[in-house]
């Protein structure tokens, strides 16, 4: 068994060094402040039975009683000491505090409430061997599940004095990201973006920068040529509510001033929500193109056959959860009905979180045909355009329109990257229970360090 101690000026050099050596199955012990830097002590995961076991021989011998039911006993399970300015006990009593700044976590392991029936002998196997087996068992898993969650409440310490770090070697950075933050970007993105920024830029400059390079990811559309003028045949998709009958309108209006009606056709599959398939009848009847209502697949092929001379056909779609399980079938009835392109409505109102649950739903997850692209509704309503922004460049869905109202057609644009980009990165009024202050960026960052993200795509910088 080998403690490893590593040296470094800040704590997140000195993490990385272990990582590097050790790998992501290491056990930090501890960590301190030393001269002219950080101490940081770990142990392989590897090592954590000759670790156990050297601790069990460390501990004096008492006689026991001859009565004592030694199975109902506690399992020996190892004190960790570190240094005194921050213990790890996994026992159940603690040390007491050097000082008041020291930091301490204390878990307790507790026996079970009562002794377990035995279990079973297998063929072959003595009694004593089997039951040394259980028990050995039975031990190391408390253990590891303690050490688990050590393990990860340190790698989130950790990751706070490294963003103290940050602030102090480079504050630019560390109030870039929390600008980034608290414009409601994804943690991912913006960490992405700020480990990017050019050495010594100040936080002006890094404004102008950032902007840029957003800019140059957020993939939008120039003018109707792509949807209008080429024609084809899309389907609006997306959760409930988020304006596709209302966006399949506009569109068709925009369509009909460049080509005229006759060209134009709408279709609906909604024949669930009360009064779906009659607000489509509406609009047709103002607009003066016919309108078709279409029951299952095989309806849709027919119908879409029939229309083969329009140059234009919108399909408005069921609205439903991105978790309902008929997304996947309404995609496959789409694909199955030839070429039919998917643009998926993004509501601007929504968090990231929930933006991403939409796309992978409706994008990879389905298991359909790419998204065309993307449409964003509700822009007036939305306080920062930052989640939806955020989504549209870490998923690379172009945008094609926004959508700021009810009025058809006149609350329907082409994306301008320039005021998207301006309500993205408007700041949090001073005020606002929703802005970071002081080091809650990095509470925020560190809560999340240990998590599986899925990985990100190279920026255009």
């Amino acid at each position: 068994m080998e403690i490893k101690r590593y040296f470094a000026k800040t704590a997140r050099e000195a993490l990385r060094r272990l990582k590097e050596e050790l790998g992501p199955d290491a056990i930090v012990l501890s960590n301190r402040g030393v001269e002219d830097g950080v101490e940081i002590t770990a142990i392989l995961a590897s090592e954590l039975p000759a670790f156990q076991e050297a601790s069990w021989e460390r501990r004096p011998h008492r006689d026991s009683a001859p009565d004592r039911d030694l199975d109902a006993a506690p399992a020996a399970v190892p004190r960790v000491h570190a240094d005194e300015d921050f213990t790890v006990s996994l026992s159940g009593g603690a040390r007491p505090p050097a000082a008041a700044a020291q930091q301490k976590v204390v878990r307790d392991w507790q026996p079970p409430a009562a002794k377990p029936a035995p279990a079973r002998r297998a063929p072959g196997k003595s009694r004593s061997a089997q039951d040394g087996a259980a028990t050995g068992a039975a031990d190391d898993t408390p253990l590891l599940r303690e050490l688990a969650g050590i393990k990860g409440l340190i790698e989130q310490q950790l990751a706070g004095f490294a963003w103290t770090g940050l602030a102090h070697e480079t504050p630019a950075k560390t109030l870039l990201l929390t600008d980034l933050l608290d414009a409601g970007f994804s943690a991912q993105l913006a960490r992405r973006l700020v480990g990017s920024l050019p050495a010594g830029a100040t936080r002006e400059e890094g404004h102008a920068w950032l902007k840029g390079v957003l800019n140059r990811n957020l993939h939008t559309a120039g003018s109707d040529d792509e949807i209008i003028d080429a024609g084809g045949v899309f389907a609006l998709v997306g959760p409930t509510g988020v304006g596709k009958t209302t966006t399949t309108a506009k569109l068709a209006a925009r369509c009909v001033v460049r080509h005229g009606a006759d060209s134009v056709a709408l279709l609906t599959t909604d024949g669930y929500r009360i009064g779906a398939h009659e607000q489509l009848r509406i609009y047709g009847r103002i607009l003066g193109v016919q309108v078709h209502a279409v029951r299952d697949a095989a309806d849709l092929r027919r119908t879409l056959a029939d229309l083969s001379g329009k140059h234009m056909v919108l399909i408005d779609t069921i609205g439903m959860s991105q978790r309902d399980r008929l997304v996947a079938e309404q995609a496959s009835m789409l694909d199955g009905a030839g070429d039919v392109r998917r643009l998926l409505l993004l509501n601007a109102t929504s968090r990231g979180d929930t933006l991403d649950d939409v796309v992978r739903a409706y994008g990879r997850d389905a298991g359909g045909s790419d998204l065309a692209g993307a449409i964003l509704t509700k822009v007036d309503e939305a306080v920062s355009l930052a989640p939806a922004l955020d989504a549209l460049i870490r998923n690379r869905l172009e945008l094609y329109y926004v959508a700021n109202g009810q009025r058809v057609p006149e609350d329907m644009h082409l994306p301008n990257r320039s005021y998207l980009l301006h309500r993205a990165l408007k700041g949090v009024p001073e005020n606002s229970p929703h802005r970071l202050v002081g080091d809650e960026a990095g509470l925020l960052l560190s809560a999340g360090a240990a998590r599986t993200e899925r990985p990100l795509g190279a920026l255009h910088g």
